[in-house]
């Protein structure tokens, strides 16, 4: 059934992503710094894109999926099985991530009854996303919103540039990834960088703190990112097409 493979490329695929790239930013910060965590995102979905791209696209992201059904390359009857997929994937990923986080003594905090919570103690609060005091540098809601709809609009468009018909298949996840690596390096020190819901769920959950509070943002602004970039593009294809018509109709008139 064609949903079913969708549904489970979709989840292995973001799982994949939240494994390697927050898995990178919870366990490994200190070390790998601002620039290796950009570069664990974007391996986790150049591998995630050849791995499971054939099946369903690799979208992996709901603003992704959004911009696709904007312009029409995903049919909306299969946004359940996208939407789903990626949400599995992103919890089974974040809960891979804190089962292997017991291993190691203070990984998680106890509550006033000395009970274990589901709270990273590490700085990043289980890599979530987070405005204000809980932005890496402090920056305000407004930056957020606009660091977020910019960068996810931006990424949008290249992966959407990739899926042109005249673009090759083959260099398709290696554009995507390079370009995630960029829009990481770009709003990591921002937001901790989400572009991605599927991403800012499942770390918000595991967080249960102040980033369930201040989800609502990395769902909302990536989404509308992700569908002002299919309005572009519907908008940028439609010019490009005109311009090889006029082009062509230049070339086939008379010569002198």
């Amino acid at each position: 059934m064609p949903t079913l493979r969708i549904f489970l490329a979709e989840a292995l695929g973001t799982a994949i992503l939240i494994t390697g790239g927050v898995g990178t930013a919870v366990f490994d910060a200190d070390r790998a710094g601002v620039l290796g965590v950009a570069i664990a995102f974007g391996l986790s979905l150049l591998a995630a894109a050849y791995l499971v791209g054939p099946i369903s696209g690799c979208h992996i992201n709901p603003a992704i999926t959004a911009a696709m059904v904007a312009v029409r390359k995903t049919d909306v009857r299969l946004l359940p099985a996208y939407l789903g997929g990626q949400v599995v994937g992103g919890l089974f990923g974040a809960l891979l991530i804190w089962s292997i986080g017991q291993g190691k003594a203070g990984f998680t905090a106890m509550d006033q009854n000395g009970k274990p919570t589901i709270v990273s103690v590490s700085e990043t609060g289980f890599a979530s996303n987070g405005f204000g005091a809980h932005s890496p540098d402090h920056y305000n809601l407004a930056a957020i919103i606009l660091a977020e709809v910019v960068a996810t609009a931006l990424f949008a468009l290249i992966v959407l540039a990739t899926t042109a018909h005249d673009f090759p298949v083959a260099a398709g996840g290696l554009v995507a990834g390079i370009s995630l690596t960029l829009v990481h390096l770009m709003t990591i020190p921002v937001s901790n960088t989400s572009v991605n819901p599927a991403r800012s769920l499942a770390t918000a959950i595991f967080q249960h703190g102040w980033a369930l509070n201040q989800l609502w943002v990395f769902i909302l602004f990536p989404l509308l990112g992700g569908l002002l970039a299919g309005i572009g593009w519907h908008a940028l294809s439609r010019t490009q097409a005109t311009a090889t018509e006029t082009g062509e109709q230049a070339t086939d008139g008379p010569r002198s």
